[in-house]
C-alpha cells in the first residue's frame, strides 16, 4: 500500500542517495554477479525457508546462511539486517561507494550493515528486479517487527502482488501508479508504458520508489507528492490507472502506509469515482480496495453507486471479515498485540466504537476494475468470488471486457448468426445418483483463470460442447433440436439467454 491521505511524518533513518544513478547500477550489478536473484535466494534457502522469510520467519534463513559465500553474505546483509565484517562486503559490493551514498553504513567495530532492505523480485518476464524498503518491512509486513513509524514504507505483500497481477498489461502511452509505496506498480507498468507517474503522499514513499527503479535497472518515473488525484495536472489523463491504496477502514489515520485518513471507506469510493475523468477511451483503472457491509444496505448496491458514469465495471469480492476479525487483523500488523494489554484494548475498542458508529457489521475486500467506455449503457459486474484464482489475470480481465463488447454489439440474431468456440481446459462434469440413466445436472469447470464452474442443462453442454468455431450457434441448435426432437424455433427462441451467461463468464469465446 501506499499514502494517499493526510497523515504526518514520524523520524525514521536517512535513506541512501538518489543523486547517484551510477552507484546503483554498479550494486545492481554486483548482486547479480553473486546471483542475488529470486531464482538463487530459492534455490539457496529452499522452498521452506524462502516461504517462512516471507511470514517475517528469519531462523529458517539463518540458518542456511551460515556459510561465506558472497550469496549467504547479501541475504544476512540486505534481507535479514545482520552486520557483517567490511572484508567480506569489500569482496563482494563496492563497498566505498555505498557508504558514501548511504546504502551501507559502518556499525560497532569492523562491521558493515545495510539502511534499506532490498528484496530481489522476479518480474513476469523472467527479469531481475529489486524492491526497496525500509528495514525490517521488506518481508511479511510491519507487524512482524512491531514497526510502528507512521512513514514506514512496507516492500512487497500479498496486496501488491495481487494488484500486480490483476492488471492489464498492453503497450500503452502513460500510466498512472496513485499511492505508489516502494515502486512495486511503478516498476512493472515501466515495461509496457511510456510515461509512468508514480505519486504518493509520503515523500520517503517517493524517494524509496526512485530507489527501486534504479536498482532494478528501469526507466525513471516521474515522482509526484500528493493525495488522491491531487498531482495529476490539468487535463491529464491515462491509458492505466492502478492504486493499492491505504484502504484499512481504520478510526483516525496512524499508519500511512494502511490508513485512509476518511471515514470509513470514502477513500476508496472517492478514488474509484475520480478515476473516470482521468482516464482515456478504452482505458483501465484497477484498484484494490475494503468496503463497508452496512446493516440494511445490499453491499453490492454500495459499490454500483461508486461506479462513474462512462465506465464499465468489473467488482469482485474476494473476502469477507466480520468487525471483530478485521479489528484484530490490523491490530496484529501495526505490532499492537506485542505492546501494553490496555493499550491494546483501547484500540480494539475504538475500532469497534467506530463500526458501531457507522452500522458496520462486516468489511468486504476485492478487486476493482474500471473500463472507459462510449457504450450507452455501460456494463456493471459486482459479484462474490472467494474461490481460488490463476494468477497472472490480466489477460482474463481484459479478455471478460472484450467480450462483453460483443455481447452488447450482438442481439440475440445476431448472436446465433455467430461462432464461437470453448475456451481452453474447460472440463464437464456429471452429477446424479450412482446407476441413474440420466445425471441430476451438469457443470462446466474451468481450469484457468477465474477457475469458475457454472451448472447447465442438456442443451447448453451439447452447445458448448460441439462448438469448435466452424459452425454458426444456429445451425448448432438447430442439429440439437433435430438430435432431442424439440422445435427449432423454440430452442432458438429460449436458449441465447444461457450463451450468453457461458460468454460473459468466460467459458465461450466468439470467433471473430
Amino acid at each position: 500500500m501506499g499514502g494517499v491521505s493526510n497523515a504526518s511524518q514520524s523520524s525514521l533513518p536517512p535513506l541512501p542517495s538518489s543523486d547517484r544513478p551510477d552507484v546503483a547500477a554498479r550494486l545492481r550489478d554486483a548482486l547479480l554477479a553473486a546471483s542475488f536473484t529470486a531464482d538463487g535466494l530459492l534455490e539457496l534457502l529452499g522452498a521452506p525457508a524462502y516461504a517462512a522469510l516471507a511470514r517475517s520467519e528469519t531462523v529458517p534463513a539463518l540458518r542456511a546462511t551460515r556459510g561465506d559465500t558472497p550469496l549467504e553474505m547479501l541475504v544476512r546483509l540486505f534481507l535479514l539486517q545482520q552486520p557483517v565484517p567490511h572484508a567480506r562486503v569489500a569482496a563482494v559490493l563496492p563497498v566505498d561507494a555505498c557508504l558514501e551514498t548511504g546504502w551501507l553504513t559502518r556499525t560497532g567495530g569492523d562491521g558493515i550493515s545495510a539502511t534499506v532492505d532490498v528484496r530481489p523480485y522476479g518480474g513476469p518476464g523472467g527479469e531481475d528486479w529489486y524492491i526497496v524498503s525500509d528495514l525490517g518491512c521488506a518481508v511479511g509486513g510491519a507487524g512482524g517487527v512491531g514497526r510502528r513509524d507512521e512513514g514506514v514504507v512496507l516492500g512487497v505483500g500479498g496486496a501488491s502482488t495481487t494488484l500486480a497481477g490483476i492488471t492489464v498489461r498492453a503497450p500503452v502511452s502513460a500510466a498512472l501508479d496513485l499511492g505508489t509505496g516502494s515502486g512495486i506498480q511503478a516498476l512493472h507498468a515501466a515495461q509496457h508504458a511510456t510515461r509512468v507517474v508514480a505519486t504518493d503522499l509520503n515523500p520517503r514513499a517517493l524517494h524509496i520508489t526512485g530507489l527501486t527503479l534504479a536498482l532494478s535497472g528501469t526507466a525513471a518515473a516521474d515522482l509526484r507528492e500528493g493525495s488522491l488525484f491531487a498531482p495529476v495536472r490539468g487535463d491529464e489523463t491515462y491509458d492505466l490507472i492502478v492504486s493499492n491504496p491505504p484502504f484499512v477502514i481504520s478510526p483516525g489515520a496512524r499508519l500511512t502506509y494502511r490508513d485512509g485518513g476518511m471515514g470509513g471507506d470514502d477513500l476508496c469510493r472517492t478514488l474509484v469515482q475520480e478515476a473516470g475523468e482521468r482516464l482515456n477511451q478504452g482505458g483501465f483503472a484497477q484498484f484494490l480496495a475494503n468496503w463497508q457491509h452496512v446493516e440494511g444496505e445490499d453491499w453490492q448496491d454500495r459499490l454500483r453507486s461508486w461506479v462513474p458514469r462512462g465506465c464499465d465495471a468489473w467488482i469482485v469480492q474476494r473476502e469477507v471479515q466480520d468487525i471483530n476479525q478485521y479489528a484484530e487483523l490490523w491490530l496484529r500488523d501495526a505490532g499492537d498485540h506485542q505492546g501494553d494489554a490496555a493499550e491494546y484494548q483501547a484500540r480494539y475498542d475504538a475500532w469497534l466504537d467506530e463500526f458501531e458508529a457507522r452500522k458496520v457489521k462486516a468489511v468486504g475486500f476485492g478487486w476493482i476494475t474500471l473500463r472507459r467506455t462510449d457504450a450507452a449503457v455501460p456494463s456493471l459486474t459486482v459479484e462474490e468470488w472467494p474461490h481460488p484464482v490463476e494468477q497472472p489475470l490480466g489477460d482474463t480481465i481484459r479478455a471478460h471486457f472484450d467480450r462483453l463488447d460483443h455481447l452488447r454489439d450482438h442481439d440475440d440474431a445476431a448472436l446465433l448468426e455467430g461462432h464461437f468456440r470453448l475456451a481452453a481446459e474447460i472440463v464437464q462434469e456429471q452429477v446424479g445418483l450412482p446407476g441413474a440413466e440420466d445425471p441430476e445436472h451438469v457443470v462446466l469447470r474451468q481450469n484457468r483463470g477465474m477457475r469458475r464452474a457454472t451448472r447447465v442443462d442438456t442443451v447448453g453442454a451439447g452447445f458448448a460442447g460441439v462448438c469448435d468455431g466452424t459452425m454458426s450457434a444456429g445451425r448448432i441448435l438447430d442439429a440439437i433440436a433435430q438430435l432431442i426432437g424439440e422445435d427449432p424455433v423454440l430452442l432458438r427462441d429460449r436458449t441465447p439467454a444461457q450463451i450468453r451467461l457461458l460468454v460473459e463468464q468466460g467459458f465461450l469465446e466468439p470467433v471473430r
